[in-house]
C-alpha cells in the first residue's frame, strides 16, 4: 500500500486484482484504444504526432488478451486532436496486421479529416475524402467504422445530403462498416450531425440511412451520453444492425439491457479500466448478473469523470492512467493533450481509479503519481 497526500484529501492506495479474462463474453467489445506518444522524438509536439509503435501495439495486444476487439485509430487515439490521417493509416496498417496475424478482432476508422474544413467544401469532396480513407483501411484488411465528418456538416444542407453521402461510401465497402455518430459533447464541431440539432429529429435521419442501407451495415456506435436516446434508437434499429454502446456514462445498463434487447459496446472507457471491463463481462456471459454489476459499478463514477465537460479532453485521463499502470514510461502525449486537464482533476482521478481497482501495482503508480504532481509544483 502507498498514501498520496493528494490535493483535495489524501489516499492509500491498494492493489486491485490481477487481469482474468474471466468466462466467454455474450457481448462483442471493442475498446477504442489510445496511442502512445514519443517523447524523444526530435518534434514540434504541439504540430507533429511522433508515434512509440512498439509500446501503441503491445497495448493493443493486452487488450486482445482480454477478449477485446480493437478500435482502432478513433477519437481516442487522438482522431482531430494530434493524429494526422498518414499516421492513422500506419497505424491502422500495423494494428490490421497484428490482429490478422493473431485471429483477432480489429476495425478501423475511416473518416475525412485530411480534408480542410471550410464553408467552401462540397458534398463532393466529402465523399471522395471518405472513399480515400475508406478504400486504404479496407486494402489494410480492417473492417471500416464509418466516422462522423466535420467536413460534412458543413458541406450538408440537410438530411438528404447526409442520405445521399452514406448510401454512395457505404455501397463502396466490400463489408459491412459501423457507423458511428459522436455527439457535439465529443467534438463540437459535430453540433447538427445528421442535419439536426434536435438529437431525436438526427436519430429519424440517421435510422432512415440505416434502413436504406442495412445489407452493408453492422452496426451503429452511439455517442450521445444519453441511455434514453440510445434505448429509443436501440429499440428502432433493424434486426441485422447491431447497436454499440458508445455512452462512457451509462454502459452497464446499457450493455446488460432489458426485455427489449441489448447493447454491444464500443467504447473509449474500456482502455483503461480494460482489466475491469473483461471481468464484469465474463460475470454477464455466465448469468451472474448480481457479479456483473457489484464490477462495474465503482468504474462508473471514473469514467463520468474521466469525460466530464469538456469531454473532448478525455484523452488525457485515459493516458494518464496507462501511465500510472505501466502501459508506457511516460506521461506525455501526442498535440501536448498532457496539459488538457487540471492537477485536482488527475488527483480525483487517481482517487476513483484506486476505488475501481485498477492498480495491480500501487507503488509503481504511486511512484508515477509523484513525479508527475511533482512536476506540476504539488509534492504528494
Amino acid at each position: 500500500m502507498s498514501r498520496l497526500n493528494l490535493p483535495g484529501g489524501a489516499v492509500t492506495l491498494t492493489a486491485g486484482p490481477a487481469p482474468d479474462a474471466g468466462q466467454p463474453w455474450n457481448r462483442t467489445a471493442f475498446a477504442a484504444a489510445h496511442v502512445v506518444s514519443d517523447p524523444l522524438a526530435e518534434a514540434d509536439p504541439w504540430l507533429d504526432c511522433p508515434m512509440d509503435w512498439e509500446r501503441t501495439l503491445a497495448f493493443r495486444e493486452h487488450l486482445w488478451s482480454l477478449g477485446f476487439g480493437v478500435a482502432e485509430a478513433m477519437d481516442t487515439a487522438q482522431r482531430g486532436m494530434g493524429m494526422d490521417w498518414p499516421t492513422a493509416l500506419e497505424l491502422i496498417q500495423r494494428s490490421t496486421a497484428l490482429a490478422k496475424a493473431g485471429g483477432h478482432l480489429i476495425a478501423s476508422g475511416a473518416g475525412t479529416d485530411h480534408l480542410s474544413v471550410g464553408p467552401d467544401v462540397t458534398l463532393d469532396q466529402v465523399i471522395a475524402a471518405y472513399e480515400e480513407q475508406c478504400e486504404a483501411v479496407e486494402a489494410a484488411g480492417s473492417p471500416v467504422i464509418l466516422m462522423a465528418s466535420r467536413a460534412l456538416v458543413q458541406a450538408a444542407k440537410g438530411p438528404d445530403d447526409y442520405a445521399r453521402v452514406y448510401a454512395h461510401v457505404l455501397g463502396g465497402l466490400s463489408q459491412p462498416a459501423i457507423l458511428h455518430w459522436l455527439g457535439e459533447m465529443f467534438d463540437p464541431a459535430l453540433a447538427g450531425y445528421w442535419g439536426s440539432n434536435d438529437h431525436m429529429a438526427a436519430m429519424d435521419t440517421a435510422l432512415s440511412v440505416i434502413a436504406d442501407n442495412a445489407d452493408k451495415i453492422d452496426g451503429i456506435k452511439v455517442s450521445l451520453l444519453s441511455a434514453e436516446k440510445e434505448i429509443s434508437m436501440r429499440r428502432r434499429l433493424p434486426e441485422s444492425v447491431k447497436m454499440y454502446t458508445g455512452d462512457d456514462f451509462n454502459y452497464p445498463d446499457l450493455i446488460a439491457g432489458d426485455d427489449e434487447g441489448f447493447s454491444h459496446a464500443l467504447l473509449g472507457i474500456f482502455d483503461p479500466i480494460a482489466e475491469v471491463a473483461a471481468r464484469a463481462l465474463g460475470q454477464l456471459g455466465a448469468g451472474d448478473h448480481d457479479g456483473y454489476h457489484a464490477t462495474f459499478a465503482p468504474s462508473v463514477p471514473l469514467s463520468r469523470h474521466i469525460f466530464r465537460a469538456p469531454t473532448r479532453f478525455y484523452k488525457t485521463g485515459v493516458v494518464f492512467l496507462a501511465y500510472l499502470t505501466g502501459h508506457q514510461n511516460h506521461f506525455t502525449m501526442i498535440g501536448g493533450q498532457e496539459s488538457a486537464r487540471s492537477t485536482l482533476h488527475l488527483a480525483e482521478t487517481i482517487r476513483l481509479a484506486n476505488a475501481s481497482g485498477l492498480f495491480v501495482d500501487p507503488d509503481l503508480a504511486a511512484i508515477r503519481a509523484r513525479a508527475v504532481f511533482a512536476a506540476r509544483g504539488v509534492e504528494i
